[in-house]
């Protein structure tokens, strides 16, 4: 009889949100078993986390070198990690575990420099492990029909490219010295070099290059930073050039008022367009040249890429941690491959993985690069 995984976490103790959310999507389908972690660098708090997830005393570490020598030794131990850390530790506790032979789940970006991404990418192919990256998003249902309606050309050639992610929760004014306790979102030694360009803006590009399946050649990219004693970007607005000859924008921004978490994209080729906003995520938008707006729903569209991602009936919505949950069970599914030297199954291979987060942190460090330059066109190849 299959078993369940048994899976570990990095960070994500008392009061953090992410940890929690990576916890209930790695349980909605049922193929992990949370038995052991460091959620905390701090030993008490590290236990009380522990103890409150019912994790056995033992398994409770206040330090992830630890807990990577001490899982990979035990018959029991951990097959795969989940690294909820603030950014600066992805690329550390990411190598401890690959380096252990534990599979990684990591929160995005992939770390906080493009060198320290293309090492994590060249460490997990080297140990024959799987590095899953969660870019939410593409865990939708609609999202993956509309990639496999791109594919098979139903909007004909590409041709622009909207994508915008935006959010209201760094908009108010902040005292000097930075921003609130805990929050480590504005410390560039935490953060890394990108404020909401690393949170939310390598979302929006590893959105549209997913659905699309086109990468821009270059971009043309100015950063802000609006609120005072702010460290870090909260605004970003990029133009991109593809080879094909379309074109795009992307912008993202946490001070954009009133939006809560606005992720959209608009394709729009020779044929059709299509539009999603994942506040209404259970509505894709499919208008053909010269016809009617055309509105399509999970579990009445045919594709098996939505069948695969979708797990109630038409009517039911399905939201945020069904699409988180998505990447946790294609990510189950290519770690049992893996397991049993099997080749990856078609149903994962859509899943986000070490490339994804490379192309994410070589799109990052061109915007970087653009806007030191006065906003010039820049190769995402430089």
């Amino acid at each position: 009889m299959q078993r369940r995984i048994r899976l570990g976490m990095v960070g994500g103790g008392q009061g953090a949100f992410i940890g929690a959310v990576h916890r209930m999507a790695a349980r909605i389908d049922d193929q992990y078993e949370l038995v052991a972690g460091a959620l905390s660098s701090d030993p008490q708090r590290a236990r009380e986390s522990g103890t409150a997830l019912h994790l056995a005393p033992e398994r409770c570490y206040s330090d992830y070198q630890a807990m990577a020598q001490a899982e990979s030794a035990r018959t029991d131990g951990v097959e795969a990690v989940a690294i909820v850390t603030p950014n600066h530790l992805h690329a550390p506790v990411a190598t401890a575990f690959l380096e252990a032979g534990i599979h990684v789940i990591c929160d995005k970006p992939l770390a906080i420099s493009l060198a320290e991404g293309q090492a994590l990418a060249a460490l997990a192919q080297r140990k024959h492990l799987l590095f899953a990256l969660t870019h939410t998003y593409s865990g939708y249902p609609l999202l993956r029909h509309a990639r496999a309606m791109v594919e098979a050309g139903e909007i004909g050639e590409l041709r622009l490219v909207q994508v915008e992610y935006s959010q209201d929760w760094l908009a108010d004014a902040i005292a000097a010295g930075g921003m609130a306790e805990g929050n480590w979102h504005n410390d560039p030694q935490q953060a890394g070099f990108g404020g909401t360009l690393l949170d939310v803006g390598v979302h929006a590009y590893h959105l549209a290059q997913f659905v699309s399946g086109q990468t821009p050649e270059q971009l043309l990219a100015e950063l802000s930073t609006f609120v005072p004693h702010r460290t870090l970007d909260d605004h970003v607005q990029v133009m991109l050039r593809y080879a094909n000859g379309a074109r795009g924008t992307l912008w993202a921004s946490q001070v954009a008022t009133g939006c809560e978490n606005t992720v959209r994209l608009r394709l729009f080729g020779s044929k059709a367009q299509l539009d999603f906003d994942q506040e209404e995520p259970n509505a894709l938008w499919f208008t053909p040249q010269g016809g009617n707006r055309q509105l399509l729903r999970p579990g009445r569209v045919h594709s098996a890429a939505a069948a695969h991602a979708t797990r109630v009936p038409a009517g039911h919505p399905e939201g945020y941690l069904q699409a988180f949950a998505q990447l946790y069970l294609d990510a189950a599914i290519a770690i049992r491959a893996l397991q049993a030297g099997k080749p990856l199954p078609a149903q994962a291979r859509w899943l986000p993985t070490a490339d994804d987060g490379v192309a994410g942190l070589a799109f990052a460090e061109a915007v970087l690069r653009s806007h030191r330059q006065g906003a010039a066109w820049t190769s995402l190849a430089s």
